[in-house]
């Protein structure tokens, strides 16, 4: 799952991404509305946590041109404003949630949570292939009856190529996906993430199931 997170208090904005990475999301970040806005409308994201006072473009303004060009993703305001108005506003604007500041991180991480619960209520919880199982809500990968424990940027990669299965998918795409907005496309940190998934997935008794293709970048088969 990946989160994109618009907040320009920086140590906030880091303190937030670092939590959600250690809870198994992708997270990016933009320290205004301008960059966020932007970002929002060009990347595909599961939830965007969005605070109200921003430089250039304020949050209900990124949040009512978001829904006015049919970008649909849940939205999670942050601001200090707790009046009811405030409440009103944010959410007549179009966002899906409303949390005051300060607030506790885990309930920042259950309202996300419950936020991607009603957004996957169309859609099944669980990804599949083969006899591997990945709960997209608890975040715990099966293969066959046992228990596989992945690291956060792991789990990313491996439900990033399960989403695209029997397609390839390209190793710029998977830094995209699972980095930082403005990760370097040149580091071969992917390979390596790759073979530590294959050293816990694709055991000798198991049927293969991460391929890689040469020159280009890997593609995952039932």
């Amino acid at each position: 799952m990946r989160i994109l997170v618009v907040e320009d208090e920086k140590k906030v904005a880091n303190f937030i991404k670092k939590g959600l990475e250690e809870e198994y999301f992708s997270v990016d970040v933009a320290y205004n509305g301008k960059d966020g806005y932007e970002m929002a409308v060009s990347q595909e994201y599961d939830v965007i946590v969005l605070d109200v006072m921003l430089p250039f473009k304020d949050g209900l303004k990124i949040t009512k041109d978001l829904r006015s060009q049919n970008v649909n993703t849940p939205i999670l305001l942050l601001t200090v404003k707790d009046s009811t108005g405030d409440k009103v506003a944010g959410l007549d604007a179009g966002a899906d949630d409303y949390l005051t500041k300060p607030f506790a991180f885990e309930e920042l991480t259950a309202r996300i949570r419950a936020l991607l619960r009603r957004k996957e209520t169309q859609k099944t919880t669980e990804l599949k292939i083969d006899n591997l199982t990945l709960n997209l809500i608890t975040h715990k990968v099966y293969r066959g009856e046992q228990e596989i424990t992945l690291t956060p940027r792991e789990y990313a990669i491996l439900e990033y190529l399960i989403h695209n299965k029997n397609k390839i998918v390209s190793r710029t795409k998977l830094i995209e996906h699972v980095y930082d907005y403005h990760f370097d496309p040149e580091t071969n940190i992917i390979d390596v993430y790759i073979n530590k998934l294959r050293n816990k997935i694709d055991l000798p008794s198991q049927k293969q199931l991460i391929h890689t293709v040469r020159g280009i970048g890997y593609i995952i088969k039932d």
